[in-house]
């Protein structure tokens, strides 16, 4: 195959037909042998297989194995055509990085559990690497005998959360944990256990690294959420430090990490209800109404659920009403959010958190209509959106109802009609 294709030009200068990918004809950056012996830019060849191909593209031989096995020699060699032909305008290809892959997660994991304090942290590094890498590498590394190993780790050593280098190999084990979703089993292992609740509380609470914290944070979001029990969302919840945490990380400026990971820890948090009030005490609505404006799409919609959750808790509403700066500002925002998408999630909850803020206030309906509220809330009924949304929106229109001054003036509408 190489020899029947034409040589091609790269700045000027003839690129090597044995350094060309047999699929892409481009020079390759990270060259890896299949079982057949031939040898593939990376990019080419997982293109070709994840399009349904099982076969060898040079060969059309049958694919018995596919591991991707990395050609060192051929890329060296690239490499150093590239330095060579530098002048003439070529860059040299980077050093591709090695890509996770089961036999050295296995290895990784072996040397993270046992040896000396720096060699363990340095195998956890690696592999928290790895996972930052790529969603391909997350999904190798999260396996059940993988996420098992981490946890097992990440809380040896007691209740006590240290700063010492011997709890280094814990906190790293919790960075890499965080990454990865729990399963319901797993999330039981880390909920039923009183004293590993407790560690995560005292780390999202108080302990001096911002990492360490965050990354408690999305533990505690995994497990909640692998548990499917709102009666364990509660006991989470009750966790000293564990509400106040994500508050304070919600509140952290500059750092959207840190409040993307609290604002995902309060809606599992909030899931129960026995947490909401506990919420709204830590001051959960002031933080997350604070960063609406910085969020972005996916993150907004998870702030919004949030905010309707706290509004059915204990003193929720007239917390969210307080961290908007009153009523009217509070209407007024909420109905501009609800314009964003009027038939996302984010209109949904919007429209859900109005219920609960416009109450019996007269005065605050007339707001919301003043607004435009109602022209969105027909759009929602009218448009795509879930059976949810329109049941939501329909209630709003209802309570709406007699501070709409030409409800009369479409009273026959028939998407009028079928929103009362």
């Amino acid at each position: 195959m190489p020899g029947s294709v034409a040589p091609l030009d790269l700045a000027g200068v003839t690129i090597p037909h044995h350094f060309r990918c047999p699929i892409s004809l481009e020079l390759m950056r990270d060259p890896v042998t299949v079982c057949t012996g031939q040898t593939y830019d990376r990019a080419s060849i997982e293109s070709w297989v994840a399009t349904g191909n099982i076969t060898c593209p040079v060969t059309r031989t049958r694919l018995t194995d596919f591991t991707l096995i990395p050609n060192h020699t051929l890329r060296r060699l690239i490499q150093d055509w590239c330095v060579s032909h530098r002048s003439l305008g070529v860059e040299r290809i980077p050093t591709p990085k090695q890509p996770a892959d089961a036999p050295l997660v296995r290895s990784l994991l072996a040397s993270a559990a046992v040896g000396s304090v720096a060699s363990r942290v340095a195998a956890l590094r690696r592999l928290c690497a790895l996972a930052r890498e790529s969603e391909k590498n997350r999904a190798v590394i999260s396996t059940h005998e993988t996420r098992s190993a981490l946890l097992e780790i990440a809380f040896e050593g007691g209740e006590q959360p240290g700063c010492s280098d011997a709890d280094q190999p814990a906190l790293e084990a919790m960075a890499v944990l965080s990454m990865l979703p729990l399963s319901e089993a797993e999330s039981a292992v880390v909920a039923t256990r009183p004293e590993r609740l407790h560690r995560l509380g005292e780390i999202v609470k108080g302990h001096p690294s911002s990492e360490a914290r965050i990354n408690a944070a999305a533990v505690i979001e995994s497990v909640a959420t692998g548990t499917r029990s709102a009666e364990t969302r509660a006991t989470i919840g009750g966790m000293d430090g564990v509400m106040g945490g994500l508050v304070a990380l919600v509140e952290q400026p500059g750092n959207p990490r840190a409040v993307r990971v609290g604002i995902r820890g309060l809606l599992a948090m909030c899931l129960a209800k026995e947490n909401r009030a506990r919420a709204v005490a830590a001051g959960a609505a002031a933080a997350v109404v604070r960063r609406m404006g910085e969020l972005s799409s996916s993150d907004l919609e998870r702030a919004l659920a949030t905010v309707e959750l706290l509004c059915r808790g204990e003193g929720g509403r007239e917390a969210v009403v307080a961290g908007w700066g009153g009523g009217a500002a509070a209407v007024a925002a909420l109905v501009r959010l609800m314009a964003w998408k009027a038939s996302g999630r984010a209109a949904e909850h919007a429209a859900g958190a109005l219920v609960a803020v416009l109450g019996g206030s007269e005065a605050l309906q007339r707001e919301a209509v003043a607004a435009g509220v109602v022209a969105h809330l027909l759009l929602m009924v009218q448009g795509g959106c879930s059976d949810r949304a329109k049941r939501k929106a329909q209630l709003l229109l209802k309570l709406l109802r007699p501070a709409w001054p030409y409800r009369d003036f479409i009273a026959n509408s028939d998407d009028f009609i079928q929103a009362f």
